[in-house]
């Protein structure tokens, strides 16, 4: 039997993974416990995907833990140690505004809770390949510091600098840097998933992501960028946009992508590897340009404020380069464009809530 582990399984990049592995696996073992609702109110909560998960596939096994739990962790691997060939671990305290508040709360699902699994999976399952959601944020604020050109609707790297072509890649140091609280609670699991594979000889990979995106995402203020903007202008809700002028530049990776990211390491792994994983060149915008887009698939003129104030540490241009993955699984590429993406979040929208007068 070939089982897959799966945590943070009704989120975003968790949902996604049950639903690609579906057809690959035996059983999926999906962790989660709506922690979501806890960090960002009710209309954050990931139930309504547990029970579309548990609807959908009869061998998806829901498990209401907290990856906290050692012991209750660790009674799982005991019992399907024999058969776990995947940890897709997604699982976390994903807004480094909401960090600030209980750091506390943030380090120990952050990082104790992926060392809880790690070494798990170092007792029981060695053989598993270990899949860890990273982010950018590792990279702290270093990124601000690159020759940047205010343009009309976005800020822009030089086209002198040699990250202009494809984005910024893996040899951008991820220290002495502010990170927020939320980037070093990921520095510190992203580190520790490269030494268990380079150390123990672990099957495992980082993924730093930038903005991780699609129609399952339980968008909200403080984390989930587009799904939370094309709420906002489906349901007219004002949008607050925090400094930069709005020209701020994300990357943009639909969740299906990544987790094909996912699907190919796992057929030919390696030990502690480091990969950034967004929509690079390909999909990415401004503040200003997704409002747009947003704009003209709605038809709703969107309604909102500017605060001068940007939030601490948050980049002002970020894109991936997904080159080091490309070079390593070629027969990978983005499939998802910008605004395939939001129209489907939309026409998602539509299905899971009222049209509004």
């Amino acid at each position: 039997m070939n089982i897959a582990i799966i945590t943070g399984s009704h989120g975003l990049i968790g949902s996604e993974s049950v639903r690609f592995f579906a057809d690959k696996m035996d059983l999926i073992i999906g962790i989660d416990n709506n922690q979501r609702a806890y960090f960002f109110g009710e209309e954050a909560s990931t139930l309504w995907n547990k029970q579309v998960l548990e609807t959908q596939y009869g061998h998806y096994k829901y498990c209401n833990e907290d990856i906290r739990n050692y012991a209750a962790l660790e009674l799982l691997f005991k019992e399907y140690q024999k058969d776990i060939r995947l940890i897709v671990h997604t699982a976390a305290q994903p807004s480094h505004d909401w960090a600030a508040r209980e750091p506390i709360t943030d380090f120990t699902i952050n990082s104790n809770g992926t060392l809880n699994l790690l070494e798990l999976t170092r007792l029981y399952c060695p053989q598993a390949v270990f899949v860890f959601t990273s982010t950018n944020k590792v990279y702290g604020d270093t990124p601000n510091y690159l020759p940047l050109v205010e343009q009309e609707s976005r800020w822009e790297i030089a086209e002198t600098h040699p990250f202009y072509a494809h984005g910024i890649n893996e040899t951008m140091s991820i220290d002495q840097s502010k990170h927020s609280v939320f980037g070093a609670s990921k520095v510190a699991a992203d580190v520790m998933v490269q030494e268990y594979g380079k150390y123990f000889q672990l099957k495992t990979a980082v993924f730093r992501g930038g903005c991780l995106t699609g129609p399952n995402h339980s968008g909200a203020q403080l984390h989930g960028f587009l799904s939370y903007l094309m709420k906002c202008a489906f349901t007219r809700q004002e949008y607050s946009i925090f400094g930069y002028k709005g020209k701020q530049v994300r990357d943009n990776i639909h969740a299906w992508d990544l987790v094909n990211m996912f699907w190919h390491f796992y057929k030919n792994p390696k030990c502690g590897a480091v990969y950034n994983a967004g929509g690079g060149r390909y999909s990415n915008c401004s503040m200003l340009e997704a409002i747009t887009i947003c704009e003209t698939i709605t038809g709703n003129k969107m309604r909102y404020q500017y605060v001068e104030a940007n939030r601490s540490g948050d980049h002002i241009w970020y894109i991936s380069d997904v080159s080091r993955f490309k070079a390593d699984y070629p027969e990978w590429s983005h499939t998802w464009s910008l605004e395939q993406t939001l129209v489907q979040i939309f026409e998602n929208l539509q299905l899971r809530q009222p049209v509004l007068p």
